[in-house]
């Protein structure tokens, strides 16, 4: 696969939004591993090989387990998420298909259950983030297979 246009070339504002989207919401509260968890989901729904790439990549970074990656995209039958765990992924799904499902009142009681207010917001940023990062990658055909998590710092104690 060939790249169409390197889109981090041009209109550097609206990529600068959404790094600081990202930002954000690696210092929301949120688990970096739910976090983790909604971005691949999305990515594997939308068929964005570099999203999923880099986010099965960040994921095993942050400590997952590759048996909760391979079981992710069908997790509703597989006994490796908690209950918080498939609110959010119920959402996440919900959103990304949300010209079918329409954010369902159902999908949002279980976050409900499960999540403040404010991480319900939280997790719709992710949720809405990670789609329009898909839409870029899909689109202009970033190619997957060269990205490496950032290496942790290990600072002394």
């Amino acid at each position: 696969m060939e790249p169409r246009i390197d889109y981090r070339k041009f209109a550097k504002e609206p990529i600068k939004a959404l790094l600081d989207m990202e930002t954000y919401l690696s210092r929301c509260g949120l688990d970096a591993n739910l976090i983790h968890l909604i971005k691949l989901r999305a990515s594997q729904i939308n068929g964005c090989a570099f999203c999923i790439d880099m986010h099965w990549k960040d994921a095993r970074a942050g400590g997952e387990s590759e048996q909760r990656l391979y079981g992710l995209d069908a997790w509703r039958e597989s006994p490796y998420y908690t209950d918080r765990e498939r609110a959010a992924l119920d959402w996440t799904e919900a959103l990304t298909l949300i010209s079918g499902t329409h954010a369902p009142n159902e999908s949002f009681a279980g976050l409900q259950a499960q999540f403040t207010e404010k991480e319900i917001v939280d997790l719709t940023y992710a949720v809405s983030t990670i789609n329009a990062w898909n839409r870029l990658a899909i689109s202009l055909r970033a190619v997957p297979g060269h990205y490496q998590p950032p290496q942790k710092s290990s600072a002394a104690h």
